[in-house]
């Protein structure tokens, strides 16, 4: 393998069996995250020390900078320098791993070298992984692609689980990213379903259709992976209903053919909330508002429990809510004007089409409650949920029931045997802030999901697979328990941030130069951050999409 330093032990800069310095070879080009390795031989014992590259410098022997504006004829551009500096570059390297178990600094001037495919892989554990899933590739200096592999174990459970993937918008990074990762589990795995929420336009609705606009090099890049190039199989399709004949019932930005195609394909349904069916899940349309004295809890307790709210449609529970609003007519504690504000919201949230009096019996309108098709999922399957037009509110409402409805599968509330449950359901939601932001109220029911979701999900095999633009405005809870995060293109605000903390300086600041398709990864398994490349998505993309 090609010599590209030497190690270099200084008086006041040391090698350790942390890290170490090495001068680099002229002409010699390096960058972060490289591997590299290096004899370590300590008596009879041979062994080889692998590093990663962390940071570059240049230094000359000037004094200063004023030094080198004299020796330059005092800053003429044309002039040749009137004194030759004596420079050398030199990088800082941190110790991933010793194939030996040999811990001792590297001496002075042993040689340093790029590492090759196979060493790369034992340096960073990559050899040893037990049911790997593709999670994209390394590119090095030294031109080798490395394939990487997360451990699913420590992926989709049982030993860790949950990943978290963020970055700014406009990249189209996160998502794909996600979508990806989510492909290589459904081709390597036969257990396990998928569960995503379409949050924004018709980017995930035609998941199912080949990707037209893929090159010979973009299908190349599946290959370095160990994956087929390929869209989703098995896919559903749930589409807010609206009563509109036209666009097939659905409140949706899907293309008309597209939709036509999946109804007639019978992958597409549309769903809808009826009282009778779904009264009990009214706290969800209350996760973002703060309830400190549990007034909007007590009285969802009432319409629960109170035999005046059985037997009702929206309509009627309006009215009936109505009467509560009226002067002298508080029931209990519960004062008139708590009534009226729970009225207001109820009347702002219900007023969609989604909240409809029962579900249509027209066999073209296809309706359905969505828990309970939710339920009814199978190993393989990918069900894509559309809320992307439905307002803010009702998203989290459409959110929180899917969550529900995975929690009551997997706990057992259902007549579905063991054996026919798929052993891993893992939901993927990007804007993860929305429901689990770090301010949201402590009484959210959505919040209380995720968080039952995040942190005692994995042993029953529910796994969230989420995005967001800012990390850090996600709860603590929420993204601690994830085993695997991963950062896309942020600003030097998000780096400041103390969520950034524990992160070498060069690797953030290189997370605000990542361009498309580069990402930042952190792994259980993994002995360090690597910045790695995936592959164009496989599924329908428009023009314009990365």
């Amino acid at each position: 393998m090609k010599k590209i330093g030497k190690v270099s032990a200084t008086e006041k800069s040391p090698t350790t069996n942390d890290e170490f310095i090495f001068l680099v070879e002229d002409n010699e080009e390096i960058k972060p995250f490289d591997i590299i390795k290096a004899d370590n031989n300590i008596g009879d014992k041979k062994s080889i020390t692998y590093a990663i590259i962390q940071d570059i410098f240049y230094i000359t022997d000037s004094p200063g900078h004023i030094g080198n504006y004299v020796s330059s004829d005092f800053g003429d551009l044309n002039s040749a320098p009137s004194t030759k500096r004596l420079g050398v570059t030199y990088a800082q390297a941190v110790v991933l791993h010793n194939n030996k178990d040999v811990y001792m600094p590297l001496r002075d001037g042993t040689l340093v070298e790029f590492a090759g495919e196979d060493e790369i892989k034992e340096a960073l554990g990559l050899d040893k992984i037990k049911n790997p899933i593709p999670a994209g590739f390394l590119d090095v200096s030294n031109n080798i692609t490395v394939p990487i592999c997360f451990n699913s174990d420590f992926l989709i459970g049982p030993e860790g689980a949950h990943s978290n993937i963020s970055g700014i918008s406009g990249l189209a990074t996160k998502t794909s990213y996600a979508m990806f990762l989510l492909q290589a589990i459904q081709q390597t795995k036969n257990d396990v379903a998928i569960i995503i929420l379409n949050v924004k336009g018709n980017d995930l609705l035609r998941i199912d259709e080949i990707n037209p606009l893929l090159t010979n090099e973009q299908k190349n890049a599946w290959s370095k992976t160990g994956l087929e190039c390929k869209p989703f199989s098995n896919v559903k399709y749930f589409y807010p209903y609206k009563n509109d004949k036209e666009n097939c019932f659905c409140n949706t930005s899907c293309e008309k053919d597209a939709l036509n195609n999946q109804f007639q394909s019978n992958m597409a349904q549309t769903y809808a909330y009826t009282y009778d069916h779904d009264k009990n899940n009214l706290d969800l349309l209350f996760s973002n508002i703060d309830d400190p004295n549990f007034t909007m809890e007590s009285i969802l307790n009432v319409v629960i429990e109170h035999s005046d709210f059985d037997d009702l449609d929206w309509d009627s529970f309006k009215s009936k809510l109505g009467e509560y609003t009226k002067k002298g007519q508080g029931k209990g504690e519960i004062t008139v004007q708590s009534w009226r504000k729970f009225t207001r919201l109820i009347k702002k949230s219900i007023v969609n089409q989604i909240f409809q009096k029962s579900l249509s019996k027209d066999t073209t309108k296809r309706n359905y409650h969505l828990s309970d098709e939710i339920k009814k999922i199978q190993k393989g399957e990918a069900l894509v949920i559309d809320i992307a037009k439905l307002e803010e509110q009702i998203q989290g409402f459409v959110f929180g029931d899917i969550l529900q409805a995975v929690n009551d599968l997997k706990f057992g509330e259902t007549d579905r045997s063991e054996d026919d449950i798929p052993k891993k359901i893992i939901i993927f939601v990007d804007e993860l802030n929305k429901y689990a932001a770090e301010n949201a109220p402590k009484n959210s029911p959505i919040l209380r999901n995720l968080l039952e979701i995040t942190e005692r999900g994995r042993s029953e095999g529910i796994i969230l697979f989420s995005a967001e633009q800012f990390k850090s405005a996600v709860h603590d809870r929420v993204k601690g328990n994830c085993s695997t995060h991963v950062y896309g293109r942020t600003n030097a605000i998000e780096i400041s941030k103390p969520d950034y903390r524990y992160i070498p300086k060069t690797f953030t600041n290189m997370m605000t130069r990542l361009d498309t398709g580069e990402l930042i990864v952190q792994h259980s398994i993994f002995k360090t951050l690597l910045k790695i490349k995936f592959p164009y998505p496989s599924y329908f993309q428009r023009k314009g999409n990365r």
